[in-house]
């Protein structure tokens, strides 16, 4: 009995989904590719109804970052090409990006900003948070982000390896709360349904085991990833304190169903000790300077958990670098810093733009990571009955 012809309705009755403000949606080639062979270039017929998803998201105050595999389908569609191999999957990427935006620029009224990313860029602490800037930034703009791997400049050694694991670290590199995987199966079963009719649907797993992974079947024709490649993703998200839901993204009811929240397929949870161990870092590492705040800052870190603007801040204390640990105190003889979180610009930086608008960074110091001098992703609070 083929997983084609069986009721996800049925087989993964709607389950809710976690709560969620910020979320990364993978797509991968499997809905793009407009024949089985991925020859065809790209077809909307299922990226439309997630692209009504995203819309939805957003209407309702939501941020939606995409990761979506196409590129190579869509390069193949321009040129006359035969084999395989790396540098052949280069060219074909270059060839295909361009088309890949637009593709998602058609269906979407918002603007599409595409955001290419390498191992590199998430192992080296500076890219890293350059990268992370960036996508907060564009989020705060009212774009949406459309993340591939930098496939063009990536080597075996150095690449991610699927969109899959790419999406992962995306939704931890801008604090997602969910990971969306969008396949071409209802979600996760006991074994492959289109080869076994005795396989059962599993709607909900706590922990991606050794054995589940054993069990995942390989890639398909068209994608680099396959059901393992996204339980490896699951477990990935997990220990950064996100759930992942995988559902079919072939079945238009099921899509829709995503609107109000609700999940037919597989969701697999979050590590809930991951999210506190963070929490604990920020909270116990070594502090490299010291911010003191005024009185608004201070009762809008407390009271709000809001974001650290620089118009808050009145003095800096220490030598510290753009992405060190750094306290947060109401005066300069606190017995007790009010937070402590990673600072986005360095000492230096922080003395000429500290009393400052926002809006007046890039005018003092030539540039701008971001509006904030701690994100609030990055902040814990430390005062008794703050929020965490």
């Amino acid at each position: 009995m083929s997983h084609v012809a069986r009721d996800l309705l049925t087989d993964f009755p709607a389950q809710p989904l976690p709560p969620w403000r910020r979320a990364v949606l993978k797509v991968g080639s499997s809905l793009l590719a407009g024949f089985a062979d991925g020859d065809g270039g790209l077809d909307a017929r299922h990226a439309r109804d997630l692209a009504h998803f995203v819309q939805a998201a957003r209407a309702a105050g939501r941020e939606v970052v995409l990761v979506s595999s196409g590129a190579v389908a869509a390069g193949r569609a321009r040129v006359a090409s035969a084999g395989e191999g790396l540098v052949l999957r280069q060219a074909l990427a270059a060839l295909g990006q361009a088309q890949l935006i637009g593709f998602w620029q058609a269906l979407l009224s918002v603007p599409v900003a595409q955001v290419l990313l390498s191992h590199d860029d998430l192992r080296d602490r500076r890219r890293y948070l350059n990268a992370r800037a960036t996508l907060r930034e564009l989020l705060r703009l009212g774009a949406l982000p459309l993340i591939n791997e930098n496939d063009t400049v990536a080597v075996d050694e150095l690449k991610l390896g699927d969109n899959d694991n790419l999406a992962a670290a995306a939704a931890s590199l801008v604090d997602a709360d969910l990971l969306l995987i969008a396949t071409d199966i209802g979600g996760l079963y006991s074994a492959d349904p289109a080869r076994d009719a005795r396989a059962t649907p599993q709607p909900r797993i706590a922990r991606i085991t050794p054995h589940l992974l054993a069990a995942a079947g390989a890639a398909g024709r068209i994608g680099t990833g396959g059901m393992r490649t996204k339980l490896e993703a699951a477990a990935k998200a997990a220990t950064a304190g996100i759930a992942t839901a995988l559902f079919c993204g072939r079945d238009a009811e099921v899509v829709a169903a995503l609107r109000a929240d609700h999940l037919h397929g597989t969701l697999i949870e979050r590590a809930d000790n991951t999210l506190s161990a963070r929490k604990q870092w920020l909270r116990h590492a070594p502090a490299a300077g010291q911010l003191t705040v005024d009185a608004g800052a201070a009762a809008a870190l407390c009271a709000q958990g809001a974001s650290l603007l620089p118009g808050g801040v009145v003095a800096v204390a220490g030598e510290f670098h753009r992405g060190d640990v750094i306290e947060v105190c109401a005066s300069a003889h606190a017995a007790q810093p009010l937070a402590r979180g990673l600072a986005q610009y360095n000492a230096a930086e922080l003395r000429r733009i500290a009393g400052h608008k926002s809006g007046d960074i890039e005018s003092i110091l030539g540039f701008r990571y971001g509006e904030a001098v701690i994100h609030r992703d990055d902040l814990v609070l430390l005062v008794h009955g703050a929020m965490p």
